[in-house]
């Protein structure tokens, strides 16, 4: 090998073996990968498909039989959810699925999409019940509060309890948000249609049965809406909202021996796990396997990059890097 050609070597050894075959989080604490509670999920998703399935029928049934427009647009707002969680929990399955040599990061990302449609079958539900709403307030029928009070009520509680399964995972899991946000609306649009049941049965207000649906849908749009641009963004490979990008850099530029750190980029591989690629400069020389196990590790551990890979650069700083010529972030 000529000595141009053992320098050439050398240099694509710097550039490309470091890339985290030794990093991938194999290593204390495994893969990390969250599969464990998606099985509990999974039941947390039959159970309130199941449930919903349940009340859309007799809300459909009864909302029907008492000429209730709120109950109608709350029975067609929980068909949108019955599939908007079928959609949340067909995610679920397919981020457990392995890799392969198609998609080889896995098929985890369906949670955003899931995520995306989830947003948009919710929208599309409140542009159904404000155009029924708007023709009931200038047709007025008269209503059976009593039959709405009395259906509305159960809806409340049989949502009530499907947004309470899904409460302890929508804080790390847009996925899961989805579904709590669809069943928390759900249960406030239920106790809204009971409430107005009970003033129309007293007083005769029939106009109060749309009136009511077109706040509730309001309320609705208000979740929604922050639901969708998250989503959107994940979906955009934007930097997911819980991870602190500054606080990343400033831990790995405090490393000993890292001059400069570049092409940091960080991205949602899915609604749960996050990945990370990042340059760093270190001049002294190859840092070991070890380093680069612990700065992946660490990564992991303390700010949930769930698949990093770093790469090591010999230079004092690497301007011949293509990557950093092209002005990638820093």
């Amino acid at each position: 090998m000529s000595t141009h050609q053992h320098e050439q070597h050398e240099h694509q050894h710097a550039h490309g073996h470091e890339h985290d075959h030794h990093g991938h989080g194999h290593g204390p604490g495994g893969h990390h990968h969250h599969h464990a509670p998606q099985a509990g999920q999974g039941r947390t998703f039959a159970l309130a498909v199941g449930l919903n399935v349940l009340i859309v029928v007799v809300q459909a049934v009864y909302g029907f039989l008492a000429h209730s427009t709120a109950l109608l647009a709350d029975a067609g707002h929980n068909l949108s959810d019955v599939l908007g969680l079928l959609l949340a929990w067909g995610a679920v399955w397919l981020g457990s699925r392995q890799p392969n040599a198609r998609y080889t990061f896995g098929l985890g990302s369906s949670s955003i999409l899931a995520s995306l449609a989830n947003a948009a079958l919710l929208l599309f539900a409140c542009g159904a019940i404000v155009l029924e709403a708007i023709q009931r307030l200038i047709n007025p029928a008269p209503v059976a509060g009593l039959d709405v009070f009395i259906v509305a009520t159960l809806g409340l509680v049989v949502n009530g309890f499907s947004a309470w399964l899904f409460m302890r995972g929508s804080k790390d899991d847009l996925n899961v948000r989805g579904a709590f946000l669809h069943m928390a609306a759900d249960a406030a649009i239920s106790a809204a249609v009971a409430v107005s049941g009970l003033v129309i049965l007293f007083t005769g207000w029939s106009w109060l049965d749309p009136l009511m649906s077109l706040i509730v849908v309001m309320v609705i749009v208000y979740g929604t809406w922050g639901l969708g641009r998250d989503a959107m963004r994940l979906a955009m490979a934007a930097v997911p909202p819980s991870v602190d990008m500054a606080r990343i850099e400033r831990y790995l530029a405090r490393l000993p021996g890292v001059r400069d750190v570049h092409d940091l980029h960080v991205w949602a591989l899915s609604t749960t796990e996050n990945a990370l690629t990042v340059h760093l400069v270190m001049p002294q020389g190859h840092p070991g396997d070890a380093f680069v196990q612990g700065v992946v590790t660490t990564l992991r551990r303390e700010y949930s990059m769930h698949h990093a890979t770093v790469q090591v650069e010999f230079g004092e700083v690497c301007h011949t890097c293509v990557l950093h010529q092209r002005g990638h972030v820093h």
